[in-house]
């Protein structure tokens, strides 16, 4: 399993969040199989989603089609404050048997 993890500055969250349920079919096509979104405490205009994959290669992909035809659009992504950061995780080998 990989995961997407994404934070950004939002403008404000009922604007970001329309635009985010918009590409709900584009998310499911790319093979998200779960996805959280979470927001600091201290700042509502922040956010901090995880968007979980089978694997890597799907994550990166789909972090590629955000950049390139998503983050890079204002008409699709408003709401949208700054860059976004994007990074893939995975969980470490388990090395604890060497």
């Amino acid at each position: 399993m990989a995961t997407l993890h994404i934070e950004h500055a939002i403008t404000d969250y009922a604007t970001w969040k329309t635009a985010f349920d918009r590409f709900a079919e584009r998310r499911a096509a790319a093979g998200v199989t779960a996805e959280r979104i979470h927001q600091p405490v201290e700042d509502p205009r922040y956010v901090v989603l995880q968007l979980d994959f089978d694997s890597p290669q799907q994550a990166t992909a789909f972090r590629g089609f955000l950049e390139s035809q998503v983050w890079s659009t204002p008409a699709n992504s408003p709401g949208l404050a700054g860059s976004p950061r994007a990074v893939v995780l995975v969980e470490p080998a388990d090395d604890s048997e060497n």
